[in-house]
């Protein structure tokens, strides 16, 4: 990378970040290119050098929020290759995956998704394929290793993934989405989901005659 590569990049992180702040505070709405110039400190000329509109910002922010989870998410499913205990390695996992989902500013993003649903229906498609469905199928992906190992029967991978991450997700992540940042579970309580999530999802997938622990 070149010198003004490095400094187009920054200037990219900086407006990407000022964007953040501005898309979080004010809504996808209330938020102009001319405040996110102000925020970065740039002029509105930068800011359209590295986007082209407002739709491109927040897509790029959208994107660039999805990779982070789904990086997150990928670490903790490796662990799940050549695991001696499942049961431990499936409650990292789950609350690994409550960690990333439950972050304030994911919570926020996923808001903002639903509101502008209809006036940008590609965004909330490109959301759900490239950020949460991914995100199963990664956690699919570990599951059938798990099948494959014997440690678990899962006749369809990505419908477990569905119902693991159903088991997890459903009461903590509606409660925020409904109730706000300051209704967020405490570790206790998360670790209590993602214990008996664990449980429950073992109970139906684990092979016969192999006995929880």
């Amino acid at each position: 990378m070149t010198v003004e590569e490095g400094r187009s990049a920054q200037k990219r992180t900086v407006i990407m970040a000022a964007a953040t702040e501005a898309f979080l505070r004010n809504g996808y709405p209330g938020t102009s290119m001319d405040e996110v110039a102000t925020r970065a400190a740039v002029s509105k000329q930068t800011v359209y050098k590295h986007f082209s509109d407002k739709k491109s910002l927040f897509a790029a922010i959208v994107a660039d929020t999805v990779s982070m989870v789904d990086e997150r998410l990928v670490a903790a499913t490796r662990a799940l290759h050549g695991t001696d205990d499942p049961e431990r390695d499936l409650r990292a996992l789950a609350r690994q995956l409550a960690d990333s989902i439950l972050q304030p500013h994911v919570i926020q993003f996923r808001r903002m998704l639903i509101a502008e649903a209809e006036r940008f229906p590609e965004m909330g498609r490109s959301y759900w394929d490239e950020g949460f469905e991914r995100g199963l199928r990664t956690l699919g992906a570990g599951l059938a290793e798990l099948a494959r190992a014997g440690h678990l029967t899962v006749p369809d991978p990505l419908l477990a993934a569905h119902q693991f991450a159903g088991l997890i997700l459903w009461v903590p992540v509606n409660q925020m989405m409904f109730c706000g940042e300051d209704s967020r579970l405490g570790a206790a309580d998360l670790d209590r989901y993602a214990d008996q999530a664990v449980r429950v999802f073992l109970a139906a997938h684990r092979p016969r005659g192999d006995s929880l622990r």
